[in-house]
């Protein structure tokens, strides 16, 4: 059996203050949001380079921002440097396999990140209300979840897991909006309007989630979502800080061979520390 999970802050969503954090004006939104974009890519950029690996999970309610915060996470990177897997009801063929068995086969590679728009953590969520798993798989689902985790951790990767939480109230208002909207229609679905009839069912699988799988190496972080603006900004600093921690995120070293090649067709001495070569042949003696 899994070892329990250290020793981390409870979250309960009807305690998350959503009225204490706005973003007053687009100017503040856009300087922000851009100074948190430049720092994710020289992020990404060092991961890259030092074929580190990162996983980051996107929970949350029906229309809470998921979306939105994952366009405004990627905009500024290298599209070779990430994926995003949308998650939806498993195929016929994953159906016949264990649940995580689907989500191995979507880790990121050296030097990438791999970005879930909902998570194996649907065994535990949609699958415990909606009752597709039994009580003993959803029970069992904690301990599974850990022991993945933890076995992507002690292998280097590093894992971000948000939770984007809105209120009834605020739901209720964007499902009118999609609505009305006929562009964004196709995004509202049956189920989007039948769950809300058990959302405290979904507050309770929420909230033991993050009891049982909240550990020190991969804790959740509940994002309060009614302000999108709050929330895309809470989502980069989040992202960013946990990416960093530990990290030198100064830029890479120049190539050796191609600081001197450089250095003789462009005229341009590097200002960084450059790597592959002898110290005879930086000296210009070997």
């Amino acid at each position: 059996m899994a070892e329990k999970p250290g020793k981390v802050s409870k979250i309960r969503l009807g305690k998350l203050d959503q009225k204490k954090v706005r973003i007053e004006t687009a100017e503040e939104y856009d300087r922000r949001l851009g100074k948190l974009q430049k720092e994710l890519l020289h992020i990404q950029q060092t991961y890259w380079h030092e074929k580190r690996r990162a996983i980051v999970v996107f929970e949350g309610w029906d229309a809470a921002g998921k979306g939105g915060a994952i366009r405004r996470m990627t905009e500024p990177l290298d599209p070779r440097g990430f994926h995003v897997w949308p998650i939806s009801s498993p195929t016929a063929e994953e159906q016949g396999k264990h649940y995580l068995y689907r989500f191995w086969t979507k880790l990121p590679a050296a030097g990438t990140f791999a970005i879930f728009d909902r998570s194996w953590y649907g065994r535990v969520m949609v699958e415990r209300v909606e009752k597709f798993a039994t009580k003993d798989q959803w029970k069992r689902a904690y301990d599974e979840i850990n022991e993945f985790e933890r076995l992507l951790t002690d292998d280097g990767v590093r894992i971000i897991k948000l939770f984007l939480h809105i209120t009834p109230e605020e739901q209720l208002e964007r499902f009118r909006e999609r609505m009305k909207n006929p562009y964004k229609r196709w995004k509202l679905t049956e189920e989007d309007l039948r769950n809300r009839a058990r959302w405290d069912d979904y507050v309770k699988a929420a909230e033991a989630m993050f009891d049982r799988t909240s550990t020190p190496e991969a804790p959740w972080h509940a994002v309060e979502a009614n302000s999108k603006w709050f929330a895309r900004l809470k989502v980069l600093e989040i992202v960013t800080n946990a990416l960093k921690e530990g990290v030198n995120i100064a830029p890479p070293p120049v190539n050796g061979n191609v600081a001197r090649i450089a250095a003789e067709v462009l005229g341009i001495e590097p200002d960084l520390p450059v790597y592959g070569v002898s110290d005879e042949e930086r000296s210009g003696q070997g």
